[in-house]
């Protein structure tokens, strides 16, 4: 498995950013509040420990994150301290190898190698992705199966 990644979207995929009342009139403020206050999407005991395993397995775990679509340069780097710490807070056990919070639209294969799996909600990037991907519905049991294949 050397250098088989797996990466994850936040918002939408383990983040819940669309579920905080009025996360679009936050964002077009520039207000950080729904990147903060948006609740897991997966049980994260169970994914860390999963993405632990994983990693001993000998896989990479990675996160790539758009910012907000019409964020200023000021705004944009306070989305990006705020993901890290819900990374940070909610996945403490997890030492990821890279994380990469992308302006909006970064195309996500841009980050891939053609074996690697990206975890995202959104249909666009997954069919634009060079390796698998998966959509959000069994991220848990995916990982699972990974586990058991040598």
């Amino acid at each position: 498995m050397k250098n088989m990644k797996i990466w994850f979207d936040m918002d939408g995929t383990i983040a819940d950013l669309y579920g905080v009342e009025n996360w679009l009139d936050y964002l077009t403020s520039e207000d950080v509040k729904p990147y903060f206050e948006a609740k897991p999407l997966v049980r994260l005991s169970q994914l860390a420990r999963l993405l632990n395993e994983l990693q001993r397995k000998g896989y990479e775990i990675g996160v790539i994150s758009w910012l907000s679509r019409s964020g200023s340069p000021a705004y944009n780097a306070k989305v990006t301290a705020v993901k890290y710490g819900w990374l940070a807070r909610h996945l403490p056990s997890v030492d990821f190898d890279e994380i990469h919070i992308v302006p909006y639209g970064t195309p996500k294969q841009n980050f891939a190698s053609e074996n690697d799996i990206l975890f995202d909600d959104e249909n666009r990037n997954r069919e634009a992705w060079t390796g698998t991907a998966y959509d959000v519905d069994n991220i848990l049991g995916v990982l699972k199966n990974l586990l058991k294949t040598p």
